[in-house]
């Protein structure tokens, strides 16, 4: 029957509780954006989880008390036990409940300081205190060098600056190899890919790719940060080159630090903004690799008619096919032998054919017979074109993009560094060319809305809930004070262990929000069954505080007891859950030690401005 009666006592504050956890993370698995599809598993799994747990809760937990409750009285209880227990009631006696008798005599000035506490927390984010980055620092498995050189450089050329590479990679090893545990070499393996380089968008044998494998992040010693910037110091300044990266392998999920596109018309004027932004980003300390997408092509030949070729006669055409012929070759008859036919081609020799000289003396056959040498109605302009025009949604596009070093400088802050003091005055210099920001700030802001929508969502989702339960419009408020709460241990909580806010943080929060009310709810449901026995504001919740205080902090220890494993973790699949677990555990904290103090004095603060209505 007490097995009965508990699940009959608690049960509508349990299945409210569910929902309004359901309402919160529910919408959370529809986050959009690369990082809300890696991140929208999480609050999926949890409802899941949920689900399951309500069953066991009602059917298969009150059978257990109910086998256990037989010997209650016969077991006696360990030492342990027992201390443990005095303990816990002298904390509650002692030190907790003269607290509530204090918040329920000046309830305002307990709600005021709990405010307070709120926004002070709050604002240690916009005064640069706890740094925002879209996603947790991975640490990756493979390091890379990525070299772009003009187009035409031989591949000799390439395979030079490549061995120098190389060269500074096994000097590098052997500088941490000294650092590994039980003498492990740093570098497992080197590998060189000629005519790829992901970012150069072409390919040929001016491009290059070295790729490292390291040893696993869990056992080396060493941050890949490090060994970049060690790599770079060790190669130095290479002539030639257009762009040289040194990089891990992106996982791409966040976007890149800085990913920037310039828009417009005019290329001379895209390439001019475009070298102005890469100087400003250069003068900033952490950032590093800055190279744009519009680089020199090969070399070519540009020929214009003078006016003196209508003279001859001579159209572009003609010197076109001209030109064409001596360069490349014509076909100009088929010879048969036996049962094959050959093709015979002429064009000029090598060696007269390699050199501008050669083109200018070049004679083209006017329509009236005479033959008239090229530099008599040709100027020939030798230059570099671009090797790629990127162009989108049909405008020319200039993107750039650069590495940043996350111990130095933020992206968030560089991103708006940049967009708020350089390019308005830019944009006045290039009035025609328009900027666009594709790298984690995009992604931040799809994903960072969508999550703002669907918390929106769930919150209101919540109150409406409880206005259903407590049938009251007030009430619910007492039990969604819990989110502020939690929003202090979330903050501090980062600060203590040394992290930045990310988007798994504060996906973290948005599923603190639905469970941090749960506990609230029972205490509302205790305090106004108080009220209907016949106990006043004051009493109902210094009891309700009293019944409560047990079950509330077992539950609120025992899942920051499962989660603090986790802060301990060092694998790289780890690095994305820690800042959810840290806003889970944290918020989880504060916001169950505050709710068991605001809760009673909100009551008294409702009861004091005549707004607290018991219904039968």
């Amino acid at each position: 029957e007490a097995a009965i009666d508990g699940v009959r006592q608690v049960m509508p504050g349990v299945l409210s509780s569910f929902f309004t956890t359901a309402m919160v993370v529910g919408p959370l698995a529809f986050l959009s954006g690369k990082m809300g599809d890696v991140l929208k598993y999480i609050p999926a799994v949890l409802l899941i989880t949920l689900v399951i747990s309500l069953v066991e809760a009602f059917l298969i937990l009150p059978a257990h008390l109910h086998h256990s409750m037989k010997h209650f009285n016969q077991e006696s209880r360990s030492r342990f036990q027992q201390k443990f227990e005095q303990g816990f009631e002298w904390v509650r006696d002692s030190v907790f409940l003269p607290i509530v008798d204090k918040v329920t005599k000046s309830p305002q000035l307990a709600i005021g300081i709990m405010i307070s506490l709120v926004l002070m927390s709050f604002a240690v984010i916009p005064a640069g205190m706890l740094k925002y980055q879209a996603f947790p620092d991975l640490e990756s498995d493979v390091i890379q060098a990525r070299i772009i050189l003009p187009q035409g450089t031989p591949l000799s050329r390439t395979e030079e600056l490549v061995s120098q590479l190389v060269g500074a990679l096994h000097t590098l090893d052997k500088e941490f190899t000294t650092r590994q545990p039980k003498g492990q070499t740093l570098l497992q393996n080197v590998s060189v890919l000629f005519n790829v380089n992901v970012d150069a968008h072409e390919s040929g044998p001016h491009v290059a790719t070295v790729s490292a494998d390291l040893l696993p992040a869990g056992t080396r010693n060493g941050t890949v940060d490090e060994m970049l910037s060690r790599w770079r110091i060790l190669v130095g300044e290479l002539p030639d080159v257009i762009a040289l990266k040194f990089t891990d392998k992106e996982r791409g999920i966040a976007g890149k630090a800085v990913d920037l596109q310039i828009q417009g018309r005019n290329l001379e004027t895209l390439k001019a903004a475009s070298v102005e932004i890469q100087t400003f980003l250069a003068s900033i300390d952490g950032i590093t690799d800055i190279s744009d997408d519009l680089r020199p092509g090969k070399p070519e030949f540009r020929v214009h008619l003078k006016e003196t070729a209508g003279v001859f006669g001579i159209t572009a055409q003609a010197v076109a096919n001209e030109l064409r012929m001596a360069i490349n070759g014509k076909t100009t008859m088929e010879v048969l032998r036996g049962y094959e036919t050959y093709e015979v081609m002429i064009r000029l020799a090598g060696a007269d054919r390699d050199s501008l000289d050669d083109l200018l003396a070049l004679r083209l056959r006017a329509p009236d017979g005479t033959l008239v040498p090229l530099s008599a109605v040709a100027n020939i302009e030798l230059r570099r074109d671009y090797a790629r025009i990127h162009r989108v949604n049909g405008q020319r596009t200039v993107t750039i993009q650069a590495s940043l070093d996350t111990a130095k400088a933020n992206a968030r802050e560089v991103m708006g560094l940049l967009f708020k003091r350089f390019l308005p005055t830019l944009k006045k210099r290039y009035p025609d060319v328009r900027f666009v920001s594709k790298g984690q700030d995009k992604e931040t802001a799809e994903t960072g809305s969508s999550l703002q929508t669907n918390l929106l969502i769930g919150i209101i989702g919540i109150y409406l809930i409880l206005v259903l339960q407590f049938r009251d419009y007030a009430q619910p408020l007492a039990v969604m004070l819990a989110i502020p709460m939690g929003l202090i241990g979330v903050i501090w909580g980062h600060l203590l262990m040394g992290l930045n806010l990310t988007m798994p943080s504060l996906v973290g929060f948005a599923t603190l929000a639905g469970v941090v009310v749960n506990d609230n709810i029972l205490l509302v449901t205790f305090i106004k069954e108080r009220l209907r026995e016949g106990a006043n504001v004051r009493m109902a919740g210094w009891l309700a505080a009293k019944d409560r205080f047990r079950p509330i902090m077992l539950t609120s220890l025992t899942t920051l007891a499962g989660l603090l494993p986790l802060l301990t973790e060092t694998s790289t699949q780890a690095q994305i859950l820690i800042p959810l677990v840290v806003s889970l555990a944290f918020g989880l904290l504060t916001a169950t030690i505050a709710s068991l103090f605001l809760v009673p004095a909100f009551f008294a603060f409702l009861d004091e401005m005549h707004l607290l209505k018991i219904k039968d």
